[in-house]
C-alpha cells in the first residue's frame, strides 16, 4: 500500500498515468483524451453502421473486426484507470467508472446474448469529457446548477405529475362517455390514451371525436396541453433563480478518488482530503 502511495506522488509512474489519463491541462493529457473521444466516435459509428442491412451485409465482417478492436482498447483504457487511480473501487462506481463499464460489458455479452453489443452506442455518453478537454469546466457547475434545481423542485413537480395523470383519467373517461364505442373510442383505457396525446399536443389523429360535444370536449384539453407546458418550466426556472452563484472551477482531478470540480487554488481534493 505504501509503494500504491509513493506512485502517486509526483515522478511515480502511476502519477504520471494519472496525468495523462485523468487530466486535461498537459499536452498529453489533451492528446490522450482527443484520440479517445475520436475513437469512441468512431466505434459508435461502427455499431450505427452494422445495424444498416445493405452495409452490414458487405461489410459485416469488418465492422465485427472493429468492434472487437475498439472493445480491446478501451478495456485496456479502462483497467488502467483503475490502476492509475488511488482509490479504484471509489473510480469504478462514479459516474464516468459504470459508463466505462458499460461501454465495454455489451461486446463480451454478445458472445453468450446475440444482438446485444448494439447496446455499446451508450459509449456516447462518455464524450462528456469534452467539456474537461475544451476547458468547458463551468459548464459542469452550471450542469450541477441545473440538476439541483430539478431536485429541489421533485415534489412540485411530482405533484404536478400526479395533477396531471387524474386529468387525463377523468378527460378519458368523459370522452369515452361522450363519443363511445362507434367512434373509436372502444375503451376508457384508448380514451385515456388519447387524452394524453392530445393534453401533450402530440395529436396523432389515430383516434379523434365525431360528436360536437366531443370536439369541444376535444378543443379544451388541446387548450389546456398548451396551459400546462408552462407549469413545470415555471417551477424549475424559480428554483434556478434562487440557486447559487456558480464559482471557478479547475479540470484537476483527484489522484486518489478521482472526483473533479476543485478551486482553481486548490492543494487538497474537497472529497477525500488527498493532495492535488
Amino acid at each position: 500500500m505504501t509503494t500504491y502511495k509513493k506512485d502517486l506522488r509526483p515522478g511515480g509512474l502511476r502519477a504520471l498515468g494519472h496525468e495523462i489519463i485523468f487530466e486535461a491541462d498537459t499536452p498529453a493529457g489533451k492528446a490522450f483524451d482527443v484520440i479517445l473521444i475520436i475513437s469512441i466516435m468512431l466505434s459508435v459509428l461502427v455499431v450505427m453502421a452494422d445495424s444498416v442491412h445493405s452495409i452490414q451485409v458487405q461489410y459485416g465482417k469488418a465492422l465485427y473486426v472493429l468492434e472487437w478492436v475498439f472493445t480491446a482498447l478501451f478495456t485496456v483504457e479502462y483497467v488502467l484507470r483503475l490502476i492509475c487511480v488511488g482509490k479504484p473501487l471509489r473510480y469504478a462506481g462514479s459516474f464516468f467508472g459504470i459508463v466505462d463499464l458499460l461501454a465495454i460489458l455489451p461486446t463480451y455479452l454478445s458472445v453468450f446474448i446475440p444482438g446485444s453489443h448494439y447496446l455499446t452506442v451508450i459509449r456516447v455518453l462518455r464524450l462528456l469529457r469534452v467539456f474537461r478537454i475544451l476547458k468547458l469546466a463551468q459548464y459542469v457547475g452550471e450542469a450541477n446548477v441545473l440538476m439541483g434545481a430539478l431536485a429541489s423542485s421533485r415534489r412540485k413537480i411530482t405533484v404536478f405529475l400526479f395533477a396531471v395523470a387524474a386529468m387525463v383519467v377523468i378527460l378519458g373517461s368523459a370522452m369515452y362517455v361522450i363519443e363511445g364505442e362507434k367512434n373509436g373510442f372502444v375503451s376508457i383505457p384508448a380514451s385515456i390514451y388519447w387524452a394524453v396525446v392530445t393534453l401533450t399536443t402530440v395529436g396523432y389523429g389515430d383516434i379523434s371525436p365525431k360528436t360536437a360535444p366531443g370536439q369541444a370536449l376535444a378543443a379544451l384539453v388541446m387548450i389546456l396541453g398548451y396551459a400546462i407546458i408552462a407549469v413545470p418550466t415555471g417551477i424549475v426556472s424559480a428554483e434556478l433563480v434562487k440557486g447559487p452563484e456558480q464559482k471557478k472551477i479547475s479540470t484537476q482531478a483527484c489522484p486518489q478518488c478521482s472526483k473533479e470540480g476543485h478551486d482553481p487554488d486548490a492543494e487538497y481534493c474537497k472529497y477525500c482530503g488527498a493532495p492535488l
